[in-house]
């Protein structure tokens, strides 16, 4: 599928994996929409390569509501939507002091990754929906979404982020197949460890990232954020990749810990 001329959605672009993302599909002739709550970083990518930036929390259906209305006015057909909002944070289902994980946080891991992810999903295959086909295929747009390997083999405290992936790598084939009928492709990409800005920088932090490369078979490294970028445009311009789960992280096995 061509990119130049046409409307993409990044939820989570204005840092990081989602902002490596919006770099890409712009470079790539796209207009896109930034979904984000980081409004400074935000607005200031989105004049960087010339799209918009939208406010947007991801388990609200207004704001998600919104910021797919913004690529629409864009004038551009919305074809592309990236999700890559999302948190975590380690707990386990039972701590060693012998208390279970509090529940709230759970929901909030689930809502924001999960459920924020469908709602970006739904709505933004909607209006895709509503566009013209854009060849004999029928095909009208492209969908990626943000797993992770802890959705396949998650780590020790890592059970909200770990179900929250691993439902987003449930949602893929259904996905796929309930959208085929208007023409949408659904994929999801699992990334291993990536040097992102949350690690920080300095020695410390290169020490760090060192130790976190060295069960990486090869290369022997983090992956990057740009690396990331290239893969979801390859998903959204080839198109007969579809329902797939594809994983990223240079031979990567998670321990349990």
């Amino acid at each position: 599928m061509e990119l130049n001329g046409v409307a993409a959605l990044v939820s989570g672009g204005a840092s990081g994996l989602g902002e490596a993302t919006v770099k890409e599909l712009a470079t790539a002739g796209a207009t896109v929409v930034i979904a984000d709550l980081n409004a400074e970083r935000g607005e200031a990518l989105a004049k960087e390569v010339g799209g918009v930036f939208v406010t947007t929390d991801v388990s609200d259906e207004d704001q998600v509501a919104a910021a797919v209305q913004a690529a629409v006015d864009t004038g551009k057909p919305l074809r592309v939507a990236v999700s890559c909002a999302g948190i975590g944070w380690a707990t386990r289902t039972v701590n060693r002091d012998g208390q279970p994980h509090d529940l709230a946080s759970y929901k909030k891991v689930i809502d924001v990754n999960l459920i924020g992810t469908f709602n970006v999903v739904r709505l933004a295959a909607a209006a895709m929906g509503k566009t013209d086909p854009i060849n004999e295929d029928g095909e009208r747009g492209a969908i990626v979404n943000t797993a992770s390997l802890a959705g396949i083999e998650g780590q020790i405290g890592q059970i909200a982020y770990s179900s929250s992936k691993g439902g987003i790598i449930g949602m893929t084939v259904p996905a796929a197949r309930d959208l085929a009928a208007i023409g949408v492709r659904v994929n999801t990409v699992a990334p291993g460890i990536l040097d992102t800005p949350i690690y920080g920088q300095g020695p410390e932090s290169d020490a760090f990232k060192e130790r976190l490369a060295a069960p990486v078979p090869f290369p022997k490294r983090l992956g990057t954020a740009a690396e990331f970028g290239k893969l979801v445009r390859s998903l959204v311009e080839i198109s007969y990749i579809n329902a797939e789960v594809v994983r990223i992280d240079g031979g990567l096995r998670m321990q349990p810990k």
